[in-house]
């Protein structure tokens, strides 16, 4: 047996249709609800109470168990990069407050908020030449 097919052979299977359908109706009522604080509420405190949300439930260590069982639907780009820095600073905590949690705060949403700063530049060079 090679070990590409001893690779393949212990691999879980995923039923891609599943995936799809669980992500599309789990993002759908996070839409839901963010329609529903904006409309009570403002934009601003929606993205908060998503912040806030993903926060703590990174903290509790029960996000990714929510993004295991509803997919990529509750990944949108506020909650993933709220857990990205929360997560960070739970990793580096016991490093101190300096040295630890300052140093790598920002570890993985800094190279986000780089490329997306490079390509929006980009972009809108690209935009004027056109």
């Amino acid at each position: 047996m090679s070990y590409q097919e001893l690779v393949d052979s212990i691999t879980p299977k995923e039923n891609k249709w599943k995936n799809i359908i669980v992500a599309f109706f789990s993002g759908g009522v996070v839409g839901l609800f963010s329609e529903l604080f904006v409309s009570l509420l403002d934009v601003n405190v929606m993205l908060i109470i998503w912040i806030v949300i993903a926060s703590i439930l990174t903290g509790m260590g029960v996000f990714d168990d929510f993004v295991d069982k509803f997919k990529m639907g509750v990944i949108i780009p506020i909650t993933g990069f709220s857990h990205s820095i929360t997560s960070s600073s739970i990793d580096y905590k016991s490093e101190g407050l300096i040295t630890g949690i300052g140093s790598n705060y920002m570890k993985l949403a800094g190279s986000v908020i780089l490329y997306g700063i490079v390509s929006a530049t980009l972009f809108a060079i690209l935009r004027g030449l056109l």
